[in-house]
């Protein structure tokens, strides 16, 4: 039996492309998150996580105000425990259903750029506190 040159070649290319896409599973990240900091952290509210994507941007918008509300609390009291850093996020969901959840899309994506500034400005201050208790 007589192999072609092209067929060997193609044999050869198709072994390699198997083997690469079995090497790359192993780089695909997880969805799993395993935190170096505060590894107990509350799991956002299942609601939030079943959010279609559609609507992602409420999703958006409690993360955004989460995360401003955790650096508000961080430099109001100068201290960076877990519990500080990563609340129950309660009063985040309650700011958003409170302010929000009946707001158009534009409204949304309007707040979640402000409470990101609130974030962003107030990050340096908050990063410094927690660095300083090893919560960074």
């Amino acid at each position: 039996m007589r192999f072609r040159p092209q067929t060997i070649v193609t044999a050869l290319l198709l072994g390699l492309i198997a083997q690469q896409s079995l090497a790359e599973n192993d780089l695909i990240p997880s969805l799993e998150r395993d935190h170096d900091v505060c590894p107990d952290r509350p799991p956002e509210p299942e609601w939030m996580q079943q959010i279609q994507l559609r609507e992602a941007y409420q999703r958006v918008l409690v993360q955004d105000i989460y995360r401003a509300q955790n650096m508000e609390r961080i430099v109001a009291t100068g201290e960076c425990t877990c519990s500080i850093r990563f609340p129950a996020w309660d009063e985040a969901v309650s700011t958003f259903h409170a302010n929000y959840a009946d707001a158009e899309r534009w409204s949304m994506l309007e707040a979640s750029d402000s409470y990101n500034h609130r974030a962003n400005n107030l990050r340096p201050e908050a990063m410094a506190i927690c660095e300083a208790a090893g919560n960074w």
